[in-house]
């Protein structure tokens, strides 16, 4: 049970971050991240990138450095 419950605290700060640098809704993600932790990913992801093609345009090329 301890184990769950670190867990889920570490994925929070990581989506939390995560979505900082990325200009998504962080309080979002956090909760997101203590609900489902590791789960998340793949849902964290595909909304990064859709987040990306919003700012730039779908029309315009993006360079990942």
């Amino acid at each position: 049970m301890l184990t769950v419950l670190i867990l889920s605290v570490l994925f929070s700060g990581f989506y939390f971050i995560e979505a900082t640098l990325n200009a998504m809704p962080a309080k979002r993600w956090a909760f997101i991240g203590v609900c489902l932790g590791p789960i998340a990913f793949p849902i964290f992801s595909i909304s990064k990138h859709v987040a990306i093609r919003k700012a730039t345009g779908f029309d315009n090329t993006f360079f990942s450095a």
